[in-house]
């Protein structure tokens, strides 16, 4: 197991982890880990994003999202049902009066 020692993290953030990591029923090494792995995983999305907006244009969708997919598996990369958890907003919306 690799080890990362942080000796400098403000009492402020280390505190705010921790709430995090309760409220996510995580250790605080989990929750630390997770915030870490996702934040390659969003650099790395980014990445493809950028090189595919320097690429020309493709005119079908399907073989753009056939790029995309081929991308995601040549990098190893994997998506569960967590990383989407939270993305909806559930709230009922407004009222509309007809």
């Amino acid at each position: 197991m690799n080890e990362i020692t942080l000796q400098t993290m403000k009492p402020n953030v280390v505190e705010k982890l921790q709430n995090l990591a309760r409220s996510h029923q995580r250790t605080l090494e989990e929750e630390i880990t997770v915030i870490l792995e996702n934040a390659v995983l969003v650099d790395r999305s980014m990445d493809l994003i950028r090189e595919s907006l320097q690429e020309p244009k493709v005119s079908n969708f399907w073989k753009g999202l056939e790029k995309f997919r081929l991308a995601i598996e040549n990098d190893g990369l994997q998506f569960t049902n967590d990383d989407f958890a939270d993305l909806r907003d559930r709230s009922v919306g407004r009222e509309i009066v007809l």
